[in-house]
């Protein structure tokens, strides 16, 4: 207990980056130190390097989270681990961890839905009440909004994530994987001025990316980098912007959030908000 509030301390390492979060029952995030599996460009990661990865890091970083947060083991109420979605091998490092905590140190442990943390941790930072919601990382797309107290897809890839896409797409190019992929293709985008046109897949409110990534490296062939990136970004944006805001008319929903490592995009995040303030609502 921190001043009559319970400790969550967390630990979340369902792709390359494991981190520990501790958090109080009002919300109020004490600590967030975490680390991340970059491997040399051109190459994603695998799940027993990533694992290992894990295994070294999760002690150093629990360590790390109690002293940035100025807490003892004592003052830690439960521990928290993400169940999945994942990867197995990661995430099964992260599950042992928990239970370890919670054995040794004789406290609850709950498993935490991967995508429902990504949401709830939306809700709870911007304060959205009731939003549609655009859940865009490496491993998942999913347009979600709440009802009858579940969480429903309204729309999702019917291939591969928005964020393997951009990965996948780096590596063809040959981007460092520090800090990550996207992000390197987001900062080459911005000198882009030329759009190659690429396929728009949009299918009813679900969208497809693995042809447009075929026919994005061929165009790579013959197109600048930074023009590529420009094209991609424009093209799988804009279909994110389309099923999200057919949502945002389906429930009359004013509010969107994003939530997922893509979410960080400053362009997606332009284009969303762009929409929602047409439609008189926010981001």
């Amino acid at each position: 207990m921190l001043n009559g509030k319970k400790v969550v301390l967390g630990i979340e390492g369902s792709a390359n980056k494991i981190g520990v979060g501790i958090v109080t029952s009002d919300g109020a995030i004490l600590s967030n130190p975490r680390h991340t599996f970059i491997t040399p460009p051109g190459e994603g990661f695998l799940p027993r390097e990533t694992s290992d990865h894990h295994r070294e890091w999760a002690v150093p970083l629990v360590k790390q989270a109690l002293e940035e947060a100025s807490l003892s083991k004592e003052q830690v109420d439960c521990v928290a681990y993400t169940k999945g979605p994942g990867m197995g091998g990661p995430l099964a490092v992260c599950a042992l961890v928990a239970r370890i905590i919670s054995l040794s140190w004789k406290i609850p442990i709950v498993g935490v839905n991967h995508c429902v943390g990504h949401i709830e941790m939306g809700r709870l930072v911007t304060g959205a009440k009731n939003p549609v919601v655009l859940y865009v990382s490496g491993g998942n797309t999913q347009v979600i909004a709440y009802s009858n107290k579940r969480y429903r897809i309204f729309g999702e890839t019917i291939d591969v994530a928005v964020g393997n896409c951009l990965d996948k797409f780096a590596r063809v190019l040959n981007l460092s994987n520090d800090p990550a992929p996207g992000y390197n293709i987001e900062q080459l985008a911005k000198k882009g001025k030329k759009y190659i046109p690429l396929p728009y897949v949009v299918k009813g409110m679900d969208v497809s990316f693995s042809g447009i990534l075929t026919a994005a490296k061929e165009a790579a062939e013959t197109a600048s980098p930074e023009d590529m990136c420009f094209s991609l970004q424009e093209t799988i944006f804009a279909m994110l912007v389309e099923i999200t805001e057919r949502a945002m008319a389906h429930i009359g929903a004013q509010d969107v959030l994003i939530v997922g490592g893509v979410g960080c995009n400053l362009r997606l995040q332009e284009m969303m908000g762009q929409m929602a303030a047409e439609r008189n609502g926010r981001l």
